[in-house]
Order: structure tokens, then sequence, then C-alpha cells
């Protein structure tokens, strides 16, 4: 079960910042991230989006971040089921990416659409992903408006034969080349 470090470390009180909330978004709209979908699965049903607040923590042992707004309708259930599958998107996701982004499409919509696997997990994972890692919530930090899910990855599969990748930048999504050896 994941700890909340919430409480060794109380959310700041906010007064008025002296960045607007417009500008700081407008500036990180400028900042080009990867495009994936989270899913979760277990006692608390099965949810996902799209985000492209996601990082790498560390390698040993293998971690990333993923933040959600604690507003969202499926941030419980991430929370509840204590899974993460994390799916990368490529150009050809750009509609499913969309889709799970929507508020108004519901969670057996979204999973309508695309092929999907199981990870060990139970996460549900998208098999034609140019990455995905099937992970467990290893500890929460609360920032903001979101949480901030620190998971430790359990396994992960490549696609070999992946040709770009998919970016959000400047409101957009953008193709990257995947650079071969």
């Amino acid at each position: 079960m994941p700890h909340n470090t919430a409480t060794l470390f109380p959310p700041a009180t906010f007064e008025t910042p002296a960045v607007s909330q417009e500008l700081f978004r407008e500036a990180m709209s400028l900042l080009g991230a990867p495009v994936v979908l989270v899913t979760t699965d277990g006692p608390a049903g099965r949810q996902g989006l799209t985000v492209s607040a996601i990082s790498s923590v560390s390698d040993t042992p293998p971690t990333v971040l993923v933040c959600l707004n604690r507003s969202n309708r499926s941030h419980q259930a991430f929370l509840k089921n204590g899974v993460i599958g994390i799916s990368v998107l490529s150009p050809t996701h750009h509609d499913l990416a969309r889709v799970f982004a929507s508020r108004s499409v519901e969670p057996d919509e979204k999973f309508a659409q695309g092929d999907w696997v199981l990870g060990e997990t139970g996460s549900a994972l998208l098999s034609d992903a140019l990455v995905t890692l099937d992970c467990e919530i290893d500890a929460i930090h609360s920032a903001g408006t979101h949480d901030v899910l620190f998971c430790a990855v359990k396994s992960i599969s490549t696609s070999a034969n992946a040709e770009h990748g998919l970016a959000w930048f400047s409101r957009d999504f953008h193709h990257l080349p995947v650079k071969r050896a």
C-alpha cells in the first residue's frame, strides 16, 4: 500500500501567487512532454486518462512519477487500486489520446477502443504502445492541486518497430522520430 508523504510535508497554504495561473500554464505549454495513457484496475474499478506529467525518477530501483489532479474523477481509483499501467503513445494513438483525455467519455467507452492486455499488476496496457510500464504505487506526495505518484516499475515491454513517438508541445500533438542504433 502506498504511503502518503503529505503527513511529513503538509501542503503549503496558498496566498496570492506572484505568477498568474494563466502565465504559468502558457509557460508549461512550451515544455515538451511525452503523451501517455495511465490506467488502473482493481477493487475501485477500471479507470484511465491521458497525461503528460510523467518522468523517470531512478533506475535503482526502476521508478517513475506520474502527476494526477485530485479533482479528476479517476483519482481515487488509482489510489485505492494501488497499481498503474503506463502506455507511451505513438502518432497512431492520436485519437485514443483524445478519447482518454475527454471528461465526457465513460471508462467503458475508453477501453472499448484499442487492444488491451493485462499486466502482472492487473492494470490494462495498450498492446501496441511504444513502451508499457506496469507499476505499483509506492509513495504519494501532495503538491498544490495534484498528487505525485511514485511508481515502482514491475515490468516493461517495448515495441520493436516503433518509428515515431507522440509529444505534447504548444497545446498540440507532435511526432518525434525514433532513432535506432
